[in-house]
């Protein structure tokens, strides 16, 4: 087990200190260790960390600036640096690399005190299981802020199930914990977490820059989807909790009504259900409306090629493929779950099913193919109320819920 830095992970810039001047007033930096376990820069908690922390570094509208590094994790023999490292290194954060043997390698423990006696940071930051269990052991919570990200749980295997209830430990014993919704801060409270240490941060999104009809026509021919086809997009990790087998059965039952368009429904997204989800498509005898693209970095040219979005899920938090088709004003069919509800109102912003429920989704999407005044109306009201989810307002957000955590030592940003 080791810890690294990749040669090219080190910003551009000089890091911000402690008492720099801005607008004319006396402006602390906070200096912030964030623990993500990633792969790719595409996930909502990173989307999310990495705008933050480009955006926190030069922050001018409040007292607080904040200076973020990223600890993330590798495996074995897998390369030190991937996607997500690179992506920090893009972002001009700095990034170390901690080595693991095994999910559960306690190494970590004392690698990640060394960490942190090396790095100095006035807040500590965990996103997911993994990294909130890894800061409880270390026991550093109990010498700095320790803010816990909250993102939800998947459920693939009865292993990770057990996983998952280790939080049931670690996270009453954080400073605070962010979460992403209303219903799971309700789960957080049967868990233990005081509901004074609770807050709910909506996920964020970038206004939305629409491909060129050039390359939304080389896409349409690249994938294979005729010109007089509409297109359903569904964007996320192929797995059961995401429920696209849902999506499939509508397909098929959408086939079976001769009134519908001709249809393609594009699946963006690599997981576990892959293989599943092309055998249903077999079965269902809808195998030519179905497009499976794999994992995408760049989805700027499907939100334009899409006619409309549909998020089939059965759990969800703040999911940011959701904000993602609100920012390009697509027509979205959602199940009601999760944060969706807080996020859009039905038949305004979207058109809301309950989940596990396949035929509700055939005829949400029917409506919307069929009626094109509604989906101007669902779609243009998705595109103004998503505003309120601007990475602006969420940098502010999270500056403030750092500078609460400190009011109460004022002293420890001098240290």
């Amino acid at each position: 087990m080791s810890i690294g830095q990749h040669p090219t992970q080190k910003s551009n810039t000089a890091p911000p200190t402690a008492g720099t001047e801005s607008s004319g007033s006396l402006q602390k930096t906070v200096r912030v260790l964030a623990f993500l376990e990633a792969r790719w820069p595409t996930t909502g908690p990173a989307k999310n960390l990495l705008e933050f922390g480009r955006r926190a570094a030069g922050n001018k509208s409040s007292e607080l600036s904040a200076n973020i590094s990223i600890a993330t994790f590798c495996r074995g023999k897998e390369p030190a640096s991937n996607d997500f490292v690179l992506a920090c290194a893009e972002a001009g954060l700095e990034v170390h690399v901690l080595r693991e043997r095994s999910r559960f390698d306690l190494a970590l423990v004392p690698a990640i005190r060394k960490l942190v006696a090396r790095c100095k940071p006035h807040i500590i930051e965990s996103h997911a299981v993994k990294s909130h269990l890894l800061i409880r052991l270390t026991g550093i919570n109990r010498e700095r802020p320790w803010i816990a990200f909250h993102h939800g749980y998947i459920w693939t295997s009865p292993e990770i199930r057990i996983y998952n209830y280790l939080d049931r430990w670690s996270l009453p014993a954080a400073s605070k914990v962010v979460t992403d919704c209303r219903p799971f801060a309700s789960a957080l409270r049967d868990i233990g977490v005081s509901p004074e240490r609770i807050m709910i941060q909506h996920s964020s999104v970038d206004t939305f820059s629409p491909a060129s009809d050039e390359e939304v026509l080389a896409l349409r021919q690249t994938l294979g989807i005729p010109r007089d086809a509409q297109v359903v997009l569904c964007v996320g990790r192929l797995s059961r909790e995401k429920a696209q087998a849902d999506l499939v059965e509508a397909a098929a039952l959408l086939r079976r009504d001769v009134q519908q368009h001709n249809l393609r429904f594009v699946f963006v997204g690599e997981g576990p259900d892959r293989q599943k989800l092309k055998n249903m498509a077999r079965y269902f005898d809808v195998e030519d409306w179905l497009v499976f693209t794999g994992h995408l970095a760049d989805l700027r040219s499907y939100y334009t090629l899409a006619n409309l979005f549909v998020l089939p899920s059965h759990t969800e938090g703040s999911p940011n493929v959701l904000l993602e088709a609100m920012a390009a004003g697509l027509p979205i069919v959602a199940t009601a779950v999760g944060g969706v509800p807080e996020i859009v109102t039905n038949e305004m912003e979207a058109l809301l099913v309950e989940k596990h429920n396949p035929r509700a989704l055939a005829q949400a999407i029917g409506r919307l193919i069929n009626d094109v005044t509604l989906q101007r109306k669902v779609g243009e009201g998705a595109r103004l109320s998503v505003s309120a989810h601007s990475p602006a307002a969420y940098c502010d957000s999270i500056l403030s819920l750092y500078q609460n955590c400190l009011a109460e030592d004022v002293g420890f940003l001098d240290s």
